[in-house]
């Protein structure tokens, strides 16, 4: 089995197959989905999603692109929202410095409150960052000084500094489809060198489908060519980067109940 910690199937682009997205991931072995959030004041969306299927949960949190839009919403309010059953984690938040959407100042705050959130609750933070190692190890630290609490560098396209400063810290790094590209060597480097207990797989559907389906719209059942490309890059079967995954999935995520069993091999 494996799991696709972070996609977006909430996004207007599934809205018209979403029983066939889902029911495709199933079939391809991916047991368990968590539907990412990227804005706190569209949390309905992510309830209507989580709350039609069994194995699909929900996280709750401000894309660090909408971060100057909703610094109103104090950490209280994303603890409260945590509480619904099937959230099970917190974010997406983080910086973005490629786009640059929101000021740089508020994508910290955001992302500071985020951890705070975090850190109260227990769930893992889904740590979005892009052209910002610097900072966001700066802060990763400046956090964990305060308390410890349980996060994913979701999505890791950073150097190795930053994913080696994060696993000092006790993070996990997450791999999307970007692996699998040619281009990708250097990632594939820092991947070898990610213990295999604090790896993740991920979509971050409907972005980023891996090969051999790049450009194209990449949905969860996608994450096995992901997951493909982990296990290459690291020479060991795709069977033991499932298991590895999928077991710290369940080690770190502790709301989510382990499916019976799912389709694919």
């Amino acid at each position: 089995m494996l799991v696709d910690h972070h996609c977006h199937i909430d996004r207007h682009e599934f809205k018209a197959d979403l029983d066939g997205v889902v029911a495709r991931a199933h079939a391809a072995g991916v047991g368990v989905l968590v539907d990412i959030s990227t804005r706190i004041r569209r949390f309905s969306e992510i309830q209507c999603v989580i709350v039609r299927f069994d194995n699909v949960y929900g996280s709750v949190g401000t894309h660090p692109h909408q971060a100057h839009e909703e610094l109103d919403i104090p950490v209280s309010e994303i603890v409260r929202l945590s509480k619904h059953p099937k959230i099970v984690s917190i974010g997406e938040a983080g910086l973005d410095y490629f786009y640059k959407h929101s000021p740089a100042a508020a994508q910290a705050e955001g992302f500071r409150n985020h951890i705070a959130a975090a850190r109260e609750t227990g769930l893992p933070l889904e740590i979005h960052t892009r052209d910002a190692d610097a900072d966001t190890l700066a802060i990763l630290k400046d956090e964990h000084a305060k308390g410890p609490f349980p996060a994913i560098l979701h999505c890791f396209t950073g150097g190795r500094d930053l994913a080696m400063g994060a696993l000092d810290l006790g993070l996990y790094v997450s791999f999307s489809g970007v692996i699998s590209f040619k281009k990708s060597q250097a990632l594939r480097d820092i991947a070898r060198d990610v213990p295999l207990d604090r790896l993740f797989v991920e979509t971050d559907a409907p972005f980023l489908a891996p090969e051999p389906f790049r450009g194209k719209l990449c949905e969860p059942a996608h994450v096995v060519h992901t997951a493909a490309a982990l296990a290459a890059a690291k020479g060991v079967s795709v069977d033991e980067i499932a298991r590895a995954t999928t077991e710290n999935f369940f080690r770190l995520f502790t709301k989510p109940k382990r499916p019976a069993a799912a389709g694919g091999a």
